[in-house]
């Protein structure tokens, strides 16, 4: 069972810049929406022979995951894999759609917690706010809401905070959000925004090893 962990935040507060340290040779990062990285790297396409494959079909992405050798997967604003298949189905009538493509997200996510023991997703995700105030994944209105509570299947849900200019990752729940860590994982309340870092820290807290 992979660990598959949760990043959340609004635009601009850091989710995406937080991969800078992390080593491409090691890393596929699944772009649902392609667009340029916000930091200078070596990153270029699969097509090219790099790590960054892009894709907004939940089967094409659940097949890279998949297939894969790299041990950490990073799937950048999983929100619109949700968004854009609304778009595509906008003119299908009835409800049904929406079940469907619940169970779409659902099966993403599945299958990042499903991969070998030792590899790591990481799901990049913008946030909304429920009608009771909770800060939470954003999917596309409440009859998706009611058939997905995406968070309930991590035990690692991570928030992106500017803080006096600093970027952040909150590791701990506020009482109005849906941030969570195992016990013992992170000790401070905010860690620096360097997902290699928090890679590191799960990966010595699981002790994860790639079998020989």
């Amino acid at each position: 069972m992979s660990i598959a962990t949760m990043v959340l935040g609004t635009s601009g507060t850091g989710k995406s810049t937080s991969l800078r340290n992390m080593n491409p040779a090691e890393t596929l990062l699944i772009q649902v929406v392609k667009k340029p990285l916000p930091f200078k790297s070596n990153w270029k396409s699969v097509n090219d022979g790099g790590n960054i494959y892009h894709s907004d079909n939940w089967e094409s992405i659940i097949k890279a995951m998949q297939k894969t050798t790299r041990e950490i997967i990073v799937i950048d604003d999983l929100q619109y894999l949700l968004a854009n298949e609304f778009m595509t189905r906008a003119h299908e009538k009835g409800y049904e759609k929406f079940t469907e493509m619940a169970r779409h997200y659902f099966d993403v996510i599945t299958a990042a917690t499903n991969l070998q023991d030792y590899k790591r997703v990481y799901l990049l995700s913008h946030t909304d706010v429920s009608e009771q105030g909770q800060v939470k994944a954003k999917t596309i209105g409440k009859l998706l809401d009611e058939k997905i509570t995406i968070e309930g299947l991590l035990t690692i849900v991570l928030r992106t905070h500017v803080i006096n200019g600093q970027y952040v990752f909150s590791t701990k729940n506020s009482g109005s959000d849906t941030v969570k860590t195992p016990i013992g994982l992170f000790d401070d309340d905010h860690i620096e925004n360097d997902l290699m870092a928090v890679d590191k820290a799960i990966k010595e807290y699981y002790d994860l090893k790639q079998a020989a």
